[in-house]
């Protein structure tokens, strides 16, 4: 079975390897995990891909053993083109509907009718109707931006942050691995995020709209993860589980994720879905709420523009 065979299928390679530099030193891994083009990849090849996924410079040699292949979804890295091409709009947002819930114990929202389509055609001329809704609902449903006025009174609200920090940003996805509660300065650190829309996938998504997904063990980022994002020069941050900050009980409703994040001027957009059918990088990042005046919360439409094959 060569690497044509297939179309459809995609391989990761699982390994250790033994890593020697030019300039002295060496690194070991085990098991490590990493998407290849194919079945049928060489060690030598593999070391390749090893080397350029990590970004390791001066390296003099790379030993490969245990090596097995695995038929498993790309995770995404830099070794290997996501399959497809062309330009293509992924969808980040959970639907907002009557009565649904966000935030435990938050109200959901009233979706009515303001004019029907039947009461309309007193308005209009014979054959003409409208349909107008109205929406009664607290700012934070659904997938929505929070901007500095949410933590801090007298900065900016909807209408003070500029376009430049919530639409066509280059986006970043950072994979937190299974079971991972904290997203801190460590997990972050492997990333490049300056002036890019960080993108936290957790995973816990799934759970929207049911009672676990306001869970304590939810995931969430770290005091140090949100300042070494700060001291990077994030643009905005984004998670897809409750909330950017613990929900934990020794949380104990400290939030300083928030406090650090909206303090810089970095956008937090919370309850994001759909992170896993996005590339590591080669995107660009939409969230952008009206200008409400006063108003330091409000639902968005996030999504992403992937252009081609993102390496």
């Amino acid at each position: 079975m060569g690497e044509q065979a297939g179309m459809g299928e995609q391989w990761r390679a699982q390994f250790d390897a033994q890593v020697s530099f030019a300039n002295g030193g060496g690194l070991r891994t085990e098991g490590f995990r990493l998407d290849v083009p194919g079945q049928e990849i060489t060690d030598d090849d593999l070391a390749a891909l090893f080397v350029r996924h990590l970004g390791l410079l001066m390296v003099a040699e790379v030993r490969i053993s245990a090596k097995t292949m695995i038929r498993e979804p790309h995770k995404g890295g830099r070794a290997v083109a996501t399959a497809g091409g062309g330009r293509r709009l992924v969808e980040l947002s959970h639907v907002i509907s009557d009565g649904m819930g966000t935030l435990p114990g938050w109200p959901g929202p009233r979706i009515t009718d303001w004019l029907t389509y039947a009461a309309s055609r007193e308005r209009y001329a014979p054959g003409t109707e409208f349909h107008v809704a109205r929406i009664d609902m607290i700012a934070n449903t659904g997938t929505y931006v929070d901007t500095p006025a949410h933590r801090w009174a007298g900065r900016e609200d909807l209408t003070g942050v500029s376009l430049d920090r919530l639409a066509d940003l280059p986006g970043v996805v950072v994979r937190v691995p299974a079971d991972t509660r904290a997203v801190d300065r460590l997990m972050l650190a492997p990333y490049e995020v300056a002036g890019r829309a960080v993108l936290l996938h957790s995973g816990w998504d799934a759970h929207f709209g049911t009672a676990r997904y306001g869970a304590p063990e939810a995931p969430y980022l770290s005091e140090d993860g949100a300042q070494a994002l700060v001291d990077a020069g994030a643009a905005l941050v984004g998670i897809d589980s409750i909330n950017i900050d613990d929900m934990g009980p020794a949380s104990a409703g400290v939030r300083p994720a928030h406090s650090i994040l909206l303090a810089a001027g970095i956008p937090v957009v919370e309850h994001l879905t759909g992170l896993d059918a996005l590339p590591p990088t080669g995107f660009r990042f939409t969230a952008a709420p009206p200008m409400v005046a006063g108003m330091g919360t409000f639902p968005v439409r996030a999504f992403a523009v992937v252009e081609g094959a993102a390496a």
